[in-house]
């Protein structure tokens, strides 16, 4: 009878690992980027007008930085013609690559849905974004 155990114990460990790789804590998941809401302030800028440029900043800062912030990242853009004002957040038990992949997807989302909007809000499963012409708190 002993003999026959090794190869027993080996098939169950392989099993085991197979479920755990299988398993969605044991294997790497894409963040949920299903849309929520996409919010869009009525009013809107130009071509040429300096929030533009705010803007880009903001997103760009909010997408490199808030997977490593815990709790969300809030900024404003550096530029004193016209300040953009943004925040973003991811769940927490969200991987930081997951987090901005997640963030790049809600930033798309609003551009696709607002345009050249002076303030817009995407909320998705995993992750949520604002940006604004006036400072604001979430």
């Amino acid at each position: 009878a002993p003999p026959l155990l090794l190869p027993s114990i080996t098939l169950s460990l392989l099993l085991l690992l197979l479920l755990l790789v299988a398993s969605p804590r044991g294997a790497a998941a894409a963040p949920n980027t299903e849309a929520l809401s996409v919010l869009c302030n009525g009013a809107t800028y130009g071509a040429g007008d300096p929030f533009a440029a705010s803007l880009a900043y903001v997103l760009s800062e909010l997408v490199s930085e808030t997977p490593a912030a815990h709790g969300g990242f809030y900024d404003i853009s550096p530029y004193p013609a016209a300040f953009a004002y943004g925040h973003a957040a991811c769940r927490p038990s969200t991987a930081a690559a997951d987090c901005a992949a997640c963030l790049r997807s809600a930033v798309s989302q609003m551009g696709a849905t607002c345009g050249r909007s002076v303030g817009a809000r995407a909320v998705l499963v995993d992750c949520s974004v604002r940006y604004e012409q006036y400072p604001f708190v979430d």
